[in-house]
């Protein structure tokens, strides 16, 4: 009997054709799931009878309660090198091997740039309109050049999302709270000395912060009403960054001028949510990552990862 792999929340069904399964194809077999479990029971049920899973950055938690409902499971594949939502003691007490892949920076970047450019000259809006015959321009773009762009975290992330913002002639400012002037100086920005600074001087602030407990709602309703009425906020790091509800208040009482995020506290979103009918929002289903490139190295190198793994030498191993 083969072993059996389940790829899960492949929802545009390319895993198995962004790359070449085929090494694998008298050993395993390969099964995705195009839709989301959102339950632990749902995972349990899904999972049953396979030996390994492959799963996308963060979004399906493997905790202990679930990982010792899956006696069967031997090999937890996840894209990236760094997942919060596995347990590895777990992991290890179940005889679960857990494994990672690389993955670009590019692409989130990409995605901030879109999302503030959007936001910034009403393209949806005005999409929307010319499509639907509606009126012949009805927005005044915001101007990029000359204006200021905060920046929260000037990692791999930030700095390169700063880079861009100073070839618009943008002056881009940053701060997080272990960032040196050093650092700041080697990007070419300015560092903030404070979190206050940043969020009043901004007209537009984007999040690039890992999350954990120090960054955790650090953007909370006294946090945002600093923010200048004019001013945009765009997250494509963490929903749990900024309050979410904190957040909905000020684009409904219009506090801000608009905000732009494709990081949401529930993923996917319910089809209830309040973040779906927001004013002022430009929001995406978490596309940071989903590029060809970064689609072709997570699953090019779980193909890998199960190779190894058959081969008695696993690879990329996490916690």
């Amino acid at each position: 009997m083969p072993f059996r792999c389940a790829v899960l929340d492949d929802f545009q069904n390319v895993a198995t054709s962004v790359a070449d399964w085929s090494p694998l194809a008298d050993r395993v077999e390969v099964v995705t799931f195009t839709e989301h479990h959102a339950t632990e029971d749902a995972l349990a049920a899904a999972l049953a009878g396979f030996d390994f899973v492959v799963t996308l950055r963060e979004r399906v938690a493997f905790p202990a309660s679930l990982l010792d409902r899956l006696p069967r499971l031997k090999l937890l594949i996840a894209s990236g090198m760094r997942n919060t939502v596995i347990d590895y003691a777990a992991a290890r007490a179940n005889g679960v091997t857990v494994c990672g892949t690389e993955s670009s920076s590019v692409p989130p970047v990409e995605l901030t740039w879109a999302l503030l450019l959007g936001l910034a000259r009403g393209i949806v809006q005005e999409n929307n309109a010319l499509r639907a015959g509606g009126p012949w321009q009805s927005t005044v773009g915001a101007d990029l050049h000359g204006r200021t762009l905060g920046l929260l975290g000037l990692g791999k992330i930030g700095s390169r999302v700063a880079r861009v913002g100073l070839a618009f002639g943008m002056e881009v400012t940053a701060w997080s709270p272990n960032l040196t002037e050093e650092r700041a100086d080697e990007v070419g920005v300015r560092l903030s000395p404070s979190l206050a600074d940043l969020l009043t001087t901004s007209d537009f602030v984007s999040v690039h912060l890992v999350l954990g407990e120090r960054s955790r709602g650090l953007l909370g309703p006294a946090e945002l009403a600093l923010l200048k009425p004019t001013a945009y906020l765009i997250n494509t790091s963490r929903a749990a960054v900024v309050d979410q509800d904190a957040l909905l208040a000020a684009l409904h009482e219009g506090r801000i001028a608009g905000a732009a995020v494709d990081v949401h506290d529930t993923e996917p979103l319910p089809a209830a949510h309040p973040t779906r009918t927001a004013p002022r929002l430009l929001a995406t289903p978490h596309l940071g990552y989903v590029s060809q490139a970064n689609y072709e190295r997570y699953y090019g190198q779980a193909v890998e990862n199960i190779q190894a793994y058959l081969a008695g030498t696993p690879t990329r191993l996490l916690g």
